[in-house]
């Protein structure tokens, strides 16, 4: 893992700002594994981005679903992981279509696809320091 930079926000707008500033760095085929508690402000990270990134759609969290693609500048795939027991759920998903293709991939709960993210992506993770303090840490993995 590359060295990592340190975001601290103190509210949720500051949340959206910092994904919606992280979007300026993401191209076509990146993926972005966000990582942290319930109320940690991924998915207001992901409306940041999506911002950035200019979708057109709302950005809903996609728990129930799994995944949300948005239209923007480069197709956003929203995925969330948080209801999956096993990495074998994964495989009716056929993530392959989606990693490191035509859009940016952004996951949520990626704890299970961990080991189909075969190349370089970015590990964002979220910790809760107060009710709306959120330490945020981005690094960029070395794979390659």
């Amino acid at each position: 893992m590359a060295a990592a930079t340190v975001i601290v926000t103190y509210s949720s707008e500051e949340t959206f700002q910092a994904g919606k500033e992280f979007a300026s760095r993401l191209k076509e085929g990146d993926v972005v594994a966000l990582f942290g508690p319930l109320g940690g402000g991924k998915t207001t990270f992901v409306k940041g981005m999506a911002a950035g990134l200019r979708a057109k759609e709302p950005v809903t969290s996609p728990t129930f679903v799994l995944l949300n693609i948005y239209s923007g500048n480069i197709p956003i795939y929203h995925f969330d992981f948080y209801r999956l027991e096993k990495a074998s759920q994964l495989e009716a998903l056929n993530l392959d279509d989606y990693l490191y293709g035509n859009g940016i991939c952004l996951i949520e709960w990626p704890e299970l696809a961990l080991p189909l993210l075969e190349r370089s992506h970015y590990q964002v993770r979220f910790e809760i320091r107060g009710e709306n303090e959120r330490k945020i840490e981005i690094a960029a993995s070395d794979k390659n």
